[in-house]
């Protein structure tokens, strides 16, 4: 008899239920929960080491979402036929309820600590990404780990107008505002989503939205909890040796120190860091050696504290940042396009201390990326991809395959500019844009946004309008309500500050955004200043980079493959395939061209890919050919295929024979074909009649030769 489990529902305002199960499966975990709506389940579990590893002053949290294939009853790609490694929805997924669980972690806690999501069963239109982070969070909940939470995490869509929470996949096509956002019940810690060039009200709405629904799943996980023995008491742990002295000490020796150095207006990264690591120095050196060995890991400690109040006291008090500018200051920006002579299209976009070199790579259907997911499949004809070596940031590190953050940067950057690519007849490429970050000091995805549109323009790809993007930061100081929103940030303010908000857009309205909030409190008021001061310094930014190029370039560049495009009726694609591919093979040999044959509803959609515009009006001519149908009374100029004792049969079109009888091949009485014709031969005939019954074609050459007098 099956274990009867502890379950929690939530009423969706359209009528729909999220059930939340604990106590049936996976309870070795310290937590776990089975999350349904609909035919939809993911199964989360949580394990959280019981100490700390030694020297360890972070919390090494690892998340992880994953498909299971069996869960829509399919096979998983491939050779193996296993889940492999994860996908990249998979892993932007993971990122998603890692950023919004690993803030509510208390600071001091530094176990080791692993939460595991499987979608165990799906449902073709429900979207499981917006299941995720309650899942975990309900984990965490019924579990003895302490949490700060809980929290959860809806989509939420506005369709003709209206705000929909967890949407179908299919109602999406619709939307032109898609967000995830993620909430405690008190505050919103996370929102990432791609939007038509809405407006910042519009934005704020949709938040409000989702908290509204987030505060329900958050009382029903506390009302789980509060049903598990298990939750009632959370273990206790410490994690961390302190010295209350050691850290009075540190702080009376540096933070004047810091003060200043915060205040010097110093734009260069590196110098700023060593004036900062030189105070620790110098107080290191007031302690004894033995003291110095035994306290190092702490006094970096206690140092990293007092810098950061240092600095954010600066920007409070003196509203004058890191770096020397105002609060709504962008860096200075110089841009560059065609800089690299046989990329179809490339950019540098720099912005203070920030490089990126993009790439544009056009290319045909057959570039096209397969996407084939547990629960999404298809292609995708727009690719961004975002590279962050260790010497953009001035460090040596080996470089081992693509970071989740690169995944995750990259996702950013290509849902901002997607909108504005064109689709269908207007764009026939395969598009990819690579950016690769040369030198980092903050805002590197944003720097890919505006790179990107850059070397857009400069492929001569037409897109709609610019893109640029802008990073906001935020410093708090809740007991004085004193707050400053920053422009641009450096990266030493998105680590010291309470908010990392990436706003894209176009001159009318926004396209995507990614916001990360790590303070309790964050009011609609501040968040409504931070989108209209994003909003202006979006625009100071696409009024530089209008400097270098205004809009696309007029035609391609001499080395962008050529696309053209056919439609015929499908009944002929038979025909220009042939048998076992012969006469495409063919074709693309003789005309050096690539050729892509689709068919969509009752057509056949080609595509003829060539540099040289002469070879795609060859292969344009012998399709032509092979789709043209005979007309009785034209002449042609045919090969003759066969002999026969009564006559040749001649191919007039590709694929397309006629008879020539023996009778019609002159004027006079012939013994035999072979004395007139043989195999290979061109000759002019014409179509003097098709059989109704059999629809072969009759032909004449005699027709075409001068008639003798006696006949």
């Amino acid at each position: 008899m099956s274990p009867q489990g502890i379950t929690q529902s939530i009423e969706l305002a359209d009528g729909r239920t999220i059930s939340i199960e604990t106590g049936k499966l996976a309870k070795q975990a310290d937590g776990s929960v089975v999350v349904r709506m609909g035919d939809t389940m993911l199964l989360a579990a949580v394990v959280s080491s019981k100490e700390a590893r030694e020297d360890v002053d972070f919390l090494p949290l690892s998340v992880d979402y994953k498909e299971k294939y069996a869960a829509t009853g399919k096979f998983p790609g491939g050779f193996f036929k296993r889940e492999g490694r994860p996908s990249d929805y998979e892993v932007l997924i993971s990122r998603l309820v890692d950023r919004a669980l690993r803030p509510l972690f208390p600071d001091d806690y530094h176990a080791e600590t692993q939460v595991v999501i499987n979608l165990i069963s799906g449902e073709n239109d429900v979207a499981p990404d917006a299941l995720a982070a309650l899942a975990a969070s309900a984990a965490i909940s019924v579990s003895d780990i302490p949490f700060n939470g809980p929290i959860s995490e809806v989509r939420v869509a506005r369709i003709n107008g209206e705000y929909i929470v967890n949407p179908s996949i299919s109602a999406l096509a619709e939307a032109d505002l898609d967000l995830m956002v993620a909430a405690t019940h008190e505050n919103i810690v996370m929102v990432e989503g791609e939007s038509k060039e809405v407006s910042e009200l519009a934005m704020l709405e949709a938040l409000k939205v989702a908290h509204a629904a987030i505060k329900l799943q958050c009382e029903a996980q506390m009302a789980l909890a509060a049903k598990v023995e298990k939750a009632g008491k959370k273990r206790e742990y410490n994690h961390e040796t302190n010295d209350d002295d050691l850290r009075e000490a540190i702080s009376k020796f540096a933070y004047d120190s810091c003060y200043k150095i915060a205040l010097a207006g110093n734009p260069n990264k590196h110098e700023r860091s060593d004036a900062f690591a030189a105070v620790l120095e110098q107080f290191m050196a007031t302690l004894s050696e033995e003291e110095r060995e035994q306290k190092a890991s702490m006094a970096k400690r206690y140092f990293h504290d007092v810098e950061k109040k240092a600095v954010r006291d600066a920007i409070l008090n003196e509203r004058v940042r890191l770096d020397g500018r105002k609060l709504d200051q962008i860096r200075p920006i110089w841009c560059e396009v065609d800089y690299l002579p046989s990329a179809h299209g490339s950019a540098i976009f720099t912005r203070g201390e920030t490089q990126s070199l993009v790439t544009v790579t056009l290319g045909s259907k057959l570039d096209e990326q397969t996407i084939d997911g547990a629960i999404f499949e298809g292609t995708s004809k727009f690719n961004l991809h975002y590279n962050f070596p260790a010497f953009s940031t001035g460090e040596a590190r080996p470089n081992r395959g693509v970071s989740r953050r690169e995944i995750g940067h990259g996702n950013l950057a290509e849902r901002a500019l997607k909108p504005m690519v064109p689709e269908g007849e207007e764009n026939p490429y395969t598009i990819r844009i690579v950016s690769d970050i040369l030198e980092s000091n903050g805002s590197s995805s944003m720097a890919s946004v505006c790179g990107g549109t850059l070397a857009l323009m400069d492929a001569g790809v037409k897109i709609k309008k610019p893109v640029a993007g802008i990073a906001m930061g935020l410093i708090t100081e809740v007991a004085s309500n004193k707050y400053a929103v920053l422009s641009d940030i450096l990266g030493d303010e998105d680590h010291l500050g309470d908010m990392d908000f990436k706003v894209t857009g176009t001159k009318d309205g926004i396209t995507a955004c990614q916001m990360d909030i790590k303070v309790d409190g964050l009011s609609f008021e501040v968040l409504q200043q931070a989108l209209e001061q994003a909003r202006m310094g979006r625009l100071h930014i696409l009024g530089e980079m209008a400097k270098t190029i205004t809009e696309p370039r007029a035609d391609y560049k001499d080395n962008v493959p050529r696309i053209e495009k056919m439609t015929v009726d499908k009944e002929f694609i038979g025909a220009i395939i042939g048998p076992g591919g012969k006469i495409i093979q063919e074709m693309q040999r003789e005309t050096n061209t690539t050729i892509v044959i689709e068919e969509v509803g009752n057509f056949g959609i080609i595509d003829i890919v060539s540099p040289n515009k002469e070879s795609i009006e060859m292969a344009k001519a012998r399709i032509r050919a092979i789709v043209a149908v005979p007309e009785v009374g034209e002449v042609y100029l045919g090969t003759v295929k066969t002999i026969t004792p009564f006559g040749a049969f001649v191919e007039i079109l590709p694929g397309k024979d006629g008879l020539l009888h023996i009778s019609e091949i002159e004027w006079k009485r012939l013994e035999t074909v072979e004395s007139v014709l043989k195999v290979g031969d061109k000759i002019k005939v014409k179509l003097i009649g098709v059989d109704p019954k059999t629809n072969k074609m009759k032909l004449s050459r005699k027709v075409l030769l001068p008639k003798p007098e006696n006949k």
